[in-house]
Protein backbone atom coordinates (compact mmCIF):
# COMPACT_ATOMS: atom_id res chain seq x y z
CA UNK A 1 0.00 0.00 0.00
CA UNK A 2 1.70 3.53 -0.82
CA UNK A 3 2.25 5.74 2.04
CA UNK A 4 0.05 8.59 1.34
CA UNK A 5 -3.03 5.58 0.90
CA UNK A 6 -2.18 4.78 4.17
CA UNK A 7 -2.59 7.94 5.72
CA UNK A 8 -5.66 8.70 4.30
CA UNK A 9 -7.21 5.36 5.33
CA UNK A 10 -5.36 5.95 8.66
CA UNK A 11 -6.92 9.49 9.01
CA UNK A 12 -10.35 8.06 8.07
CA UNK A 13 -10.22 5.13 10.98
CA UNK A 14 -9.62 7.57 13.88
CA UNK A 15 -12.16 10.18 12.67
CA UNK A 16 -14.54 7.07 12.57
CA UNK A 17 -13.44 6.18 16.24
CA UNK A 18 -12.88 9.91 17.55
CA UNK A 19 -15.33 10.68 20.52
CA UNK A 20 -17.92 13.29 19.89
CA UNK A 21 -17.28 16.02 21.94
CA UNK A 22 -19.37 16.44 24.93
CA UNK A 23 -21.10 19.84 26.23
CA UNK A 24 -19.84 21.43 29.27
CA UNK A 25 -21.93 22.11 32.19
CA UNK A 26 -21.66 25.70 33.38
CA UNK A 27 -20.98 26.54 37.10
CA UNK A 28 -20.52 30.44 37.19
CA UNK A 29 -22.61 31.08 34.18
CA UNK A 30 -21.37 32.34 30.53
CA UNK A 31 -18.58 34.25 30.44
CA UNK A 32 -17.48 36.43 27.61
CA UNK A 33 -13.92 35.80 26.47
CA UNK A 34 -11.38 37.64 27.07
CA UNK A 35 -11.06 36.00 30.78
CA UNK A 36 -7.92 35.45 32.75
CA UNK A 37 -7.88 33.26 36.00
CA UNK A 38 -4.94 33.16 38.21
CA UNK A 39 -3.53 31.96 41.61
CA UNK A 40 -3.88 33.74 45.29
CA UNK A 41 -4.50 37.13 45.87
CA UNK A 42 -1.29 38.34 43.98
CA UNK A 43 -3.36 37.42 40.80
CA UNK A 44 -5.15 40.60 41.35
CA UNK A 45 -1.87 42.51 40.07
CA UNK A 46 -0.81 39.95 37.56
CA UNK A 47 -4.40 40.04 35.72
CA UNK A 48 -3.59 43.52 35.44
CA UNK A 49 -0.83 43.30 33.97
CA UNK A 50 -2.55 40.37 31.11
CA UNK A 51 -6.07 42.31 31.03
CA UNK A 52 -4.21 45.23 29.22
CA UNK A 53 -3.60 42.56 26.78
CA UNK A 54 -6.54 40.90 26.36
CA UNK A 55 -9.21 43.38 26.40
CA UNK A 56 -7.03 44.97 23.15
CA UNK A 57 -7.67 41.91 21.36
CA UNK A 58 -3.62 40.37 22.24
CA UNK A 59 -3.06 37.12 22.43
CA UNK A 60 -3.47 35.08 25.32
CA UNK A 61 0.07 33.59 25.04
CA UNK A 62 1.58 37.23 25.31
CA UNK A 63 -0.77 37.81 28.28
CA UNK A 64 0.16 35.07 30.63
CA UNK A 65 3.64 35.74 29.86
CA UNK A 66 3.32 39.77 31.00
CA UNK A 67 1.18 38.71 34.00
CA UNK A 68 3.39 36.76 35.76
CA UNK A 69 6.08 39.39 35.28
CA UNK A 70 4.39 41.54 37.47
CA UNK A 71 4.99 38.89 40.36
CA UNK A 72 8.43 37.92 39.07
CA UNK A 73 9.48 41.44 39.68
CA UNK A 74 7.81 42.33 43.45
CA UNK A 75 9.67 40.31 46.70
CA UNK A 76 8.00 37.92 47.61
CA UNK A 77 8.32 34.48 50.00
CA UNK A 78 8.17 32.46 46.87
CA UNK A 79 8.52 33.78 43.35
CA UNK A 80 11.18 35.88 41.85
CA UNK A 81 14.84 36.30 42.83
CA UNK A 82 13.81 38.36 45.88
CA UNK A 83 12.24 35.33 47.54
CA UNK A 84 13.55 32.60 49.85
CA UNK A 85 16.35 30.43 49.34
CA UNK A 86 16.84 27.01 49.35
CA UNK A 87 18.89 25.09 52.21
CA UNK A 88 21.88 26.12 50.98
CA UNK A 89 21.41 29.66 50.63
CA UNK A 90 20.41 29.97 46.69
CA UNK A 91 17.52 31.33 45.02
CA UNK A 92 16.13 28.79 42.61
CA UNK A 93 13.74 29.56 39.65
CA UNK A 94 11.42 27.13 37.98
CA UNK A 95 8.67 28.45 35.56
CA UNK A 96 6.89 26.62 32.27
CA UNK A 97 4.37 28.24 29.56
CA UNK A 98 2.04 26.64 27.41
CA UNK A 99 0.13 27.75 24.30
CA UNK A 100 -3.02 27.10 22.31
CA UNK A 101 -0.87 24.68 19.50
CA UNK A 102 0.63 22.27 22.32
CA UNK A 103 3.87 24.20 21.86
CA UNK A 104 5.55 24.50 25.43
CA UNK A 105 8.65 25.36 27.50
CA UNK A 106 10.16 25.41 30.64
CA UNK A 107 13.22 26.12 32.96
CA UNK A 108 14.16 24.78 36.23
CA UNK A 109 16.61 25.23 38.97
CA UNK A 110 17.60 28.39 37.28
CA UNK A 111 19.82 31.31 39.06
CA UNK A 112 20.46 34.85 39.03
CA UNK A 113 17.88 35.41 36.52
CA UNK A 114 15.15 37.92 37.09
CA UNK A 115 12.38 36.62 34.56
CA UNK A 116 12.25 32.93 34.16
CA UNK A 117 9.10 32.52 32.41
CA UNK A 118 10.82 34.95 29.57
CA UNK A 119 13.63 32.09 29.47
CA UNK A 120 10.93 29.48 29.38
CA UNK A 121 9.61 31.04 26.42
CA UNK A 122 12.29 31.25 24.87
CA UNK A 123 12.77 27.70 25.28
CA UNK A 124 9.60 27.00 23.64
CA UNK A 125 10.02 29.28 20.70
CA UNK A 126 13.99 29.55 19.89
CA UNK A 127 14.78 25.53 21.06
CA UNK A 128 14.04 22.25 20.01
CA UNK A 129 13.29 21.04 23.65
CA UNK A 130 10.84 21.46 26.60
CA UNK A 131 12.62 22.00 29.66
CA UNK A 132 16.09 23.48 30.79
CA UNK A 133 17.79 23.06 33.92
CA UNK A 134 20.69 24.77 36.01
CA UNK A 135 23.74 26.12 34.69
CA UNK A 136 22.53 25.12 30.85
CA UNK A 137 19.56 27.08 31.96
CA UNK A 138 21.16 30.14 32.44
CA UNK A 139 23.66 30.01 29.69
CA UNK A 140 21.02 29.84 27.08
CA UNK A 141 19.36 32.78 29.11
CA UNK A 142 22.70 34.65 29.05
CA UNK A 143 23.07 33.87 25.39
CA UNK A 144 18.98 35.08 24.39
CA UNK A 145 20.44 38.69 26.11
CA UNK A 146 18.71 37.99 29.29
CA UNK A 147 21.09 39.81 32.15
CA UNK A 148 22.81 37.86 34.80
CA UNK A 149 22.11 39.21 38.12
CA UNK A 150 24.08 39.70 41.35
CA UNK A 151 23.64 36.37 43.43
CA UNK A 152 22.60 37.88 46.56
CA UNK A 153 19.87 37.43 49.04
CA UNK A 154 16.59 40.34 49.22
CA UNK A 155 17.06 41.62 53.20
CA UNK A 156 13.76 39.84 53.67
CA UNK A 157 14.69 36.88 52.62
CA UNK A 158 18.27 37.41 54.22
CA UNK A 159 16.35 37.79 57.32
CA UNK A 160 14.15 34.21 56.86
CA UNK A 161 16.86 32.68 55.66
CA UNK A 162 18.75 33.41 59.00
CA UNK A 163 15.68 32.37 61.04
CA UNK A 164 15.49 29.38 59.75
CA UNK A 165 19.10 28.41 60.00
CA UNK A 166 19.10 28.53 63.99
CA UNK A 167 16.79 25.22 63.56
CA UNK A 168 17.26 24.22 60.13
CA UNK A 169 13.57 22.45 60.10
CA UNK A 170 11.90 21.29 57.09
CA UNK A 171 8.13 21.31 56.76
CA UNK A 172 5.57 21.84 53.98
CA UNK A 173 3.69 25.44 54.78
CA UNK A 174 0.20 25.15 54.69
CA UNK A 175 -1.62 28.09 52.76
CA UNK A 176 1.86 30.22 52.44
CA UNK A 177 0.76 31.21 49.37
CA UNK A 178 -2.13 33.16 50.76
CA UNK A 179 -1.58 36.69 51.18
CA UNK A 180 -4.38 37.67 53.32
CA UNK A 181 -7.07 36.94 55.90
CA UNK A 182 -6.50 35.13 59.35
CA UNK A 183 -6.57 31.31 58.04
CA UNK A 184 -3.53 31.10 56.91
CA UNK A 185 -0.81 28.69 59.00
CA UNK A 186 2.13 30.57 58.58
CA UNK A 187 4.94 29.58 61.33
CA UNK A 188 7.44 32.37 62.88
CA UNK A 189 9.95 30.87 60.13
CA UNK A 190 8.70 32.46 57.13
CA UNK A 191 6.47 35.52 58.73
CA UNK A 192 3.43 36.91 56.74
CA UNK A 193 4.35 40.44 56.01
CA UNK A 194 7.36 41.05 54.39
CA UNK A 195 9.84 44.05 56.33
CA UNK A 196 8.42 46.38 53.74
CA UNK A 197 4.62 45.88 54.91
CA UNK A 198 3.59 44.06 51.84
CA UNK A 199 2.25 40.35 52.28
CA UNK A 200 3.90 37.22 51.12
CA UNK A 201 2.55 35.14 48.18
CA UNK A 202 3.86 32.05 46.44
CA UNK A 203 3.48 30.13 42.96
CA UNK A 204 1.57 32.79 40.56
CA UNK A 205 0.10 30.26 37.76
CA UNK A 206 -2.04 32.34 35.05
CA UNK A 207 -4.33 31.20 32.55
CA UNK A 208 -5.85 32.43 29.73
CA UNK A 209 -8.77 32.59 26.96
CA UNK A 210 -8.04 35.51 24.16
CA UNK A 211 -10.49 36.92 21.98
CA UNK A 212 -10.15 34.59 19.35
CA UNK A 213 -11.02 31.54 21.44
CA UNK A 214 -7.54 30.43 22.14
CA UNK A 215 -6.26 29.64 25.66
CA UNK A 216 -2.64 29.74 26.97
CA UNK A 217 -0.82 29.10 30.42
CA UNK A 218 2.00 30.32 32.53
CA UNK A 219 3.15 29.37 36.07
CA UNK A 220 6.53 30.47 37.79
CA UNK A 221 8.07 30.37 41.27
CA UNK A 222 11.21 29.65 43.21
CA UNK A 223 9.33 26.46 45.19
CA UNK A 224 9.05 25.77 48.51
CA UNK A 225 11.38 27.65 50.86
CA UNK A 226 14.56 26.52 52.18
CA UNK A 227 14.18 23.17 49.99
CA UNK A 228 17.35 20.89 49.00
CA UNK A 229 19.32 22.49 46.70
CA UNK A 230 18.66 20.84 43.15
CA UNK A 231 15.24 20.10 43.89
CA UNK A 232 12.50 20.74 41.37
CA UNK A 233 8.68 20.87 42.08
CA UNK A 234 5.64 20.84 39.64
CA UNK A 235 6.06 24.40 38.76
CA UNK A 236 8.40 23.62 35.29
CA UNK A 237 6.83 20.18 34.60
CA UNK A 238 4.01 20.27 31.79
CA UNK A 239 1.54 17.92 32.72
CA UNK A 240 1.78 18.44 36.31
CA UNK A 241 2.08 22.34 37.39
CA UNK A 242 0.45 23.40 33.83
CA UNK A 243 -1.67 21.66 30.92
CA UNK A 244 -3.52 23.41 27.96
CA UNK A 245 -5.54 21.61 25.71
CA UNK A 246 -7.30 24.46 22.92
CA UNK A 247 -9.69 21.75 22.18
CA UNK A 248 -11.15 21.46 25.85
CA UNK A 249 -9.03 23.59 28.11
CA UNK A 250 -6.35 24.83 30.61
CA UNK A 251 -5.51 24.23 34.42
CA UNK A 252 -2.17 24.85 36.83
CA UNK A 253 -1.53 23.85 40.21
CA UNK A 254 -0.57 25.13 43.33
CA UNK A 255 0.92 23.81 46.62
CA UNK A 256 2.99 20.25 47.54
CA UNK A 257 4.63 20.07 44.12
CA UNK A 258 5.92 16.48 45.10
CA UNK A 259 1.85 15.20 45.08
CA UNK A 260 1.04 17.42 42.29
CA UNK A 261 3.86 15.51 40.07
CA UNK A 262 2.71 11.78 41.40
CA UNK A 263 -0.93 12.26 39.41
CA UNK A 264 -0.29 14.67 36.43
CA UNK A 265 -2.59 16.57 38.26
CA UNK A 266 -3.23 19.30 35.61
CA UNK A 267 -3.52 16.98 33.08
CA UNK A 268 -5.91 15.37 35.02
CA UNK A 269 -7.95 18.17 35.56
CA UNK A 270 -8.15 18.76 31.87
CA UNK A 271 -8.94 15.13 31.03
CA UNK A 272 -11.91 15.37 33.47
CA UNK A 273 -12.67 18.53 31.23
CA UNK A 274 -12.61 16.67 28.18
CA UNK A 275 -14.94 14.28 29.50
CA UNK A 276 -17.67 16.76 30.06
CA UNK A 277 -17.00 17.24 33.98
CA UNK A 278 -17.39 21.57 34.94
CA UNK A 279 -13.75 22.93 35.49
CA UNK A 280 -15.05 23.26 39.20
CA UNK A 281 -15.73 19.30 39.28
CA UNK A 282 -13.11 18.31 37.16
CA UNK A 283 -10.08 20.30 40.16
CA UNK A 284 -12.12 18.90 43.09
CA UNK A 285 -11.94 15.39 41.46
CA UNK A 286 -8.37 16.02 41.12
CA UNK A 287 -7.91 16.95 44.99
CA UNK A 288 -10.00 13.71 45.86
CA UNK A 289 -7.33 11.74 43.89
CA UNK A 290 -4.21 13.47 45.55
CA UNK A 291 -6.17 13.11 49.13
CA UNK A 292 -6.97 8.98 48.38
CA UNK A 293 -3.07 8.82 47.50
CA UNK A 294 -1.91 10.67 51.07
CA UNK A 295 -4.20 9.72 53.63
CA UNK A 296 -3.79 10.70 56.71
CA UNK A 297 -0.99 12.98 55.47
CA UNK A 298 -3.65 15.10 53.64
CA UNK A 299 -3.86 17.02 56.28
CA UNK A 300 -0.24 18.34 56.31
CA UNK A 301 -0.22 19.23 52.78
CA UNK A 302 -2.10 21.83 50.29
CA UNK A 303 -3.31 21.39 46.70
CA UNK A 304 -4.95 23.84 44.82
CA UNK A 305 -5.99 23.75 41.33
CA UNK A 306 -7.32 26.44 38.82
CA UNK A 307 -9.15 25.31 35.62
CA UNK A 308 -10.43 27.42 32.92
CA UNK A 309 -12.25 25.69 29.73
CA UNK A 310 -12.83 26.42 26.10
CA UNK A 311 -15.91 27.98 27.08
CA UNK A 312 -14.55 30.72 28.92
CA UNK A 313 -16.08 29.06 32.04
CA UNK A 314 -14.01 29.11 34.89
CA UNK A 315 -13.34 26.87 37.97
CA UNK A 316 -10.78 25.89 41.24
CA UNK A 317 -11.00 23.67 44.21
CA UNK A 318 -8.39 23.32 46.97
CA UNK A 319 -7.60 20.75 49.13
CA UNK A 320 -7.54 22.82 52.45
CA UNK A 321 -9.36 25.81 53.42
CA UNK A 322 -7.60 28.97 52.46
CA UNK A 323 -6.94 28.94 48.53
CA UNK A 324 -7.95 31.86 47.22
CA UNK A 325 -7.53 33.20 43.07
CA UNK A 326 -8.56 36.30 41.15
CA UNK A 327 -10.26 36.25 38.10
CA UNK A 328 -10.86 39.19 35.23
CA UNK A 329 -13.11 39.44 32.84
CA UNK A 330 -14.20 43.23 32.12
CA UNK A 331 -11.94 46.62 33.09
CA UNK A 332 -14.07 46.48 36.52
CA UNK A 333 -14.17 42.36 36.97
CA UNK A 334 -10.73 41.78 38.53
CA UNK A 335 -12.36 39.68 41.39
CA UNK A 336 -10.93 38.00 44.38
CA UNK A 337 -12.62 34.34 45.31
CA UNK A 338 -12.30 31.72 48.02
CA UNK A 339 -11.93 28.78 45.93
CA UNK A 340 -13.97 25.50 47.50
CA UNK A 341 -12.45 22.91 49.55
CA UNK A 342 -12.20 19.24 50.65
CA UNK A 343 -10.70 18.63 54.26
CA UNK A 344 -12.75 20.04 57.05
CA UNK A 345 -11.67 23.11 58.36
Amino acid sequence: MQRRNFLSLSSFGLTAFTLPKLNFPLINGPVKKPIVIATWDAGIAANKAAWLILKNNGRALDAVEKGVMVIESSISCCVGLGANPDRDGYVTLDASIMDENYNCGAVACLQRIKHPISVARRVMEKTPHVLLVGEGAQQFAIAEGFALEPEKLSPEAKKAYENWLKKSEYKPIINIERTEGGNAYTPTLVPSKLANGEWNHDTIAMLALDSAGNLSGSCTTSGQAFKMHGRVGDSPLIGAGLYVDNEVGAAAATGQGEDIIRTSGSHTVVELMRQGWSPEQACKMAVERIAKIKGAKAKDIQIGFIALNKQGVYGAYGLQKGFNYAICYADDKNILEDAKYLLPA
